[in-house]
C-alpha cells in the first residue's frame, strides 16, 4: 500500500520542494521524510525528481491510502475515489485545534468526518477532543464504530542550533499570526510593561498577510521590537538559539509545536493557566499566569535572571528539564505511532 498526503494550501516549487513555514506545510514535509514514497495530491499532476504530485482522478486508488489534512472534505474525496475502487482508502490527520470549527454546520461536518475513516490526531488531547465530538455529534451506530487516536507531534531534535546568548534579552511572540486566538493583543501589553523596567528586544516573525495588521504595525513602532517577515527553516532555529523567553497568550491550542521548539532551544516559557499548557508541561511548572500583572513579573524575572529560571526548571523535571522535553516530545515516538496506525487500519506501507 502507497501513501498519498492530501494538503489544501499545498505549494510546490519547480524543483519539487514543499515550500511555506507555516504548520500545514512543515507537516506536510515531515510526512514525506516519515514515506519518502509517498505521493502529494493536488489539482494538477506533475512528476518531480523527489516527489510525485497527483491529482484524485489520477491516483491509484486500489493501492494508496489517502493521508487527508483537509478532514472536512473527507467525503467528497471518498466519492470521487469511489468511482474506481469499491472500498476508497483515507485517513484523516487532524493537525490542528479542534475548536476552530464554532458553527453547528462545521462542527458536524467534523464530527461525521472523524466517525466514517480513521482518524490520527497530532496530539492526544487533540484525539480526545475529537472523539468526544464524535461522541456528541454522531448517533451511536457511527460513534461506536470511530477509530480515533494521536500522539504528540514532538520535536526535530537535530535541528537545534549551540546557544547564544544575546547581549539584551530577546523575547519572541511565539507565532506566526496575529489571529484573535493567539489573543497577540495580550502580548504586547505584557511586554510594554516589561519594556518600562529593563532593556529587551521584542522580536515577531509573521506571515505576511498578518504583518499589515493593527496589532503588528503598533508593536513595529515600538523602539524595543522587531517585525519582520518568515525567515527560511535554517534562519528560524538560529534565531532561536539566541532566544531568552517567549510568552504564550492564546486561548487554545492542538498542540503547541512553536512553544517546545523555543524551550528546547534555551527559551523560558511564560504561559496562560489554560488546559492546553497543563497538557504539554510537567507538573508544578512554575511560570503560569492568571492575569497580565503576573505574567509581566514571570517574563522580568525570565529575562533579568534568566539562570536562576532555568534552574528552577531543571528543579521540577528531576534536574534535567531539556530531557524531561526530550521524552514526552519525541519525533520519533509520533513516527512510530502513524506508522503503526496506518498499518494497523489499512495494512503494510511501502517503503
Amino acid at each position: 500500500m502507497k501513501v498519498a498526503i492530501k494538503f489544501g494550501s499545498l505549494d510546490v516549487t519547480p524543483d519539487g520542494e514543499v515550500a511555506g513555514f507555516e504548520a500545514g506545510d512543515t507537516l506536510v514535509r515531515r510526512l514525506l521524510r516519515f514515506f519518502p514514497t509517498a505521493q502529494l495530491i493536488a489539482a494538477q499532476p506533475q512528476s518531480y525528481p523527489e516527489v510525485e504530485v497527483v491529482s484524485l482522478e489520477t491516483l491509484d486508488a486500489a493501492n494508496t491510502v489517502v493521508v487527508n489534512m483537509d478532514v472536512a472534505d473527507s467525503v467528497e474525496v471518498w466519492h470521487h475515489l469511489r468511482a474506481q475502487v469499491e472500498h476508497p482508502q483515507i485517513m484523516n490527520f487532524i493537525w490542528w485545534d479542534s475548536t476552530r470549527f464554532d458553527h453547528p454546520i462545521e462542527t458536524a461536518e467534523l464530527a461525521l468526518s472523524c466517525a466514517l475513516f480513521p482518524t490520527f490526531a497530532n496530539s492526544d488531547r487533540t484525539a480526545r477532543a475529537v472523539a468526544a465530538s464524535v461522541r456528541r455529534w454522531m448517533v451511536p451506530q457511527l460513534a461506536e464504530r470511530a477509530r480515533i487516536s494521536g500522539v504528540n507531534l514532538g520535536i526535530r531534535w537535530e535541528r537545534l542550533q549551540p546557544r547564544q546568548e544575546p547581549e539584551v534579552p530577546v523575547v519572541l511572540y511565539p507565532a506566526i499570526y496575529v489571529s484573535e486566538r493567539k489573543q497577540p493583543e495580550i502580548f504586547v501589553e505584557i511586554v510594554t510593561k516589561v519594556a518600562k523596567r529593563t532593556p529587551i528586544l521584542v522580536e515577531a516573525r509573521l506571515a505576511e498577510a498578518h504583518l499589515v495588521s493593527d496589532v503588528a504595525m503598533k508593536l513595529s513602532h515600538e523602539r524595543w521590537a522587531k517585525v519582520g517577515p518568515l525567515a527560511s527553516r535554517d534562519d528560524y532555529w538560529v534565531a532561536l538559539a539566541g532566544t531568552t523567553a517567549f510568552v504564550a497568550t492564546a486561548r487554545e491550542e492542538s498542540y503547541g509545536l512553536e512553544y517546545l521548539e523555543a524551550m528546547c532551544a534555551g527559551a523560558i516559557g511564560i504561559f496562560p493557566d489554560r488546559e492546553w499548557v497543563h497538557a504539554l508541561l510537567p507538573a508544578n511548572y512554575p511560570f503560569i499566569y492568571r492575569n497580565v500583572t503576573k505574567a509581566a513579573s514571570l517574563l522580568h524575572r525570565a529575562v533579568t535572571e534568566t539562570a536562576a529560571c532555568r534552574s528552577e526548571l531543571d528543579a521540577i523535571a528531576d534536574g534535567d528539564f531539556l530531557a524531561w522535553l526530550r521524552t514526552h516530545h519525541s519525533d520519533d515516538s509520533f513516527e512510530t505511532a502513524i506508522t503503526e496506525h496506518i498499518t494497523s487500519w489499512f495494512g503494510e506501507i511501502d517503503a
